[in-house]
């Protein structure tokens, strides 16, 4: 049975996610990611399964699909 680690809810759903990961300063994008995501305040879990294949992805050879560009602000900067 589901009850949100954040704010303690039983109600959710699932849905695909996208994340951003930082690697040794830098970032990855995995998108489509299976999450449990809790209908109260949006917190999303993935399963030990996801998290494992996540960080089998991320970790290995494996080449990603596309590359993006991103665009960097500094909240400590901000005016």
């Amino acid at each position: 049975m589901f009850q949100c680690q954040v704010c303690g809810s039983d109600r959710c759903h699932t849905e695909y996610v996208s994340e951003v990961f930082k690697i040794n300063g830098k970032f990855h994008l995995v998108e489509s990611i299976p999450a449990t995501v809790c209908d109260c305040c949006g917190e999303e879990t993935f399963s030990r399964e996801t998290t494992e294949r996540i960080r089998v992805m991320l970790h290995s050879q494996q080449q990603p699909v596309r590359s993006v560009s991103l665009d960097v602000f500094s909240f400590n900067e901000a005016v």
